[in-house]
């Protein structure tokens, strides 16, 4: 048995069941024991690769959308270049790269990386080595500036509480003991007043998933946006509601059991854009917007043409078969969406519609 799995069931005895977002908090964060904590999980020799691991295009198109809206907003200065979970910092040094030739941006701008993992900061400095990155355990700790942000593959990790419909209350799903093992339980029927509006669209037996901390999060970017300008792009797998079971462990690639090895692997969910959107008012959010077509209606076959040009043999099939993943409808094209956020009386971020 693993130190935090000794932890995690000695709080159950100590408290009782926990929610799922307490286990997922635990198992993902814990500063000793937790998965985002002890490792560098990305890419191929970790659990899971990410649009930026992929190809340069994916940061490079984002970075001009971002500076693009910058622009259109009177290149207000100085301003906050933010990455909520920046990963290994690949997108942001994309971003960083593509942005070079915008006039004025990069003398404007701060860099600001909301980042908890003391491994993943460190890889982050020498990624970002030369532009002065801040690091920041929490949104709220962005100084209060016009915040231009990108949050690629980070909501999809924050901690979810599920409820499953019983008569016109729920049944929390929380992480109790069988013997040594963690298993699901569900709590005694209990009105939940934050899904009171989700009993006009669910039926008996249906599971919700919900995440305050995103909702947080969301409404202190979509906060600080309407009321100091800026421009947010969210991207990650979800959909505009949430219905149904979506959380899983991601191990080596595979899928794996969620309550088998707290701390070893990564626990996602879905994301329900359409709570981020509610929350980030009085922000305006753009349409859902599939990866793929937004990735389209910036470029991305005519960039992905001009670098295919200067490749050859292997090289030039690799970076082909990265333009197809990122937005083939069979791959991550419509998988993975993208919402915007931008203020009243602002044009939305390019490649997304209002």
């Amino acid at each position: 048995m693993t130190p935090l799995a000794r932890l995690i069931l000695a709080q159950i005895d100590a408290d009782g069941p926990m929610t799922l977002a307490d286990y997922m908090a635990l198992s993902l964060m814990h500063p000793k024991h937790g998965y985002y904590a002890t490792r560098d999980p990305f890419g191929a020799a970790g659990d899971f690769t990410t649009a930026p691991e992929i190809s340069q295009m994916f940061g490079e198109l984002l970075g001009l959308s971002l500076a693009q809206a910058w622009l259109d907003q009177g290149a207000p200065a100085p301003f906050a270049l933010a990455e909520l979970g920046p990963g290994r910092g690949t997108l942001m040094a994309d971003i960083l790269r593509a942005t070079r030739g915008v006039p004025g941006f990069h003398a404007a701008m701060q860099l600001h990386l909301v980042e908890t993992s003391p491994t993943l900061r460190q890889v982050q400095a020498k990624t970002l080595k030369g532009h002065a990155p801040q690091w920041h355990s929490a949104t709220e700790d962005l100084p209060d500036l016009p915040l231009f942000l990108v949050a690629n593959e980070f909501f999809d990790a924050l901690p979810i509480r599920q409820a499953q419909r019983s008569g016109d209350s729920w049944r929390e799903r929380m992480v109790t003991r069988d013997g040594d093992r963690l298993i699901p339980a569900l709590s005694a029927p209990t009105p939940l007043p934050m899904l009171a509006q989700r009993l006009d669209d669910t039926a008996e037996g249906d599971i919700v998933e919900f995440s305050p901390a995103a909702t947080r999060i969301a409404a202190h970017v979509g906060t600080q946006i309407a009321t100091r300008g800026g421009a947010a792009l969210i991207v990650d797998y979800g959909d505009w509601r949430a219905l149904g079971d979506t959380f899983q462990a991601l191990r080596a690639h595979a899928t794996a059991d969620p309550f088998a090895d707290p701390g070893g692997a990564d626990l996602t969910a879905h994301v329900d854009f359409e709570a981020l959107a509610l929350a980030a008012a009085p922000a305006r959010h753009t349409r859902l917007t599939a990866q793929g077509v937004f990735l389209e209606r910036l470029g991305i076959a005519q960039r992905a043409q001009k670098l295919a040009d200067a490749l050859t043999g292997g090289a030039q099939q690799a970076h082909l078969a990265a333009h197809r993943r990122l937005t083939h409808p069979s791959e991550m094209g419509t998988l993975f969406k993208v919402m915007g956020l931008y203020p009243e009386g602002a044009a939305p971020p390019p490649g997304l519609l209002g």
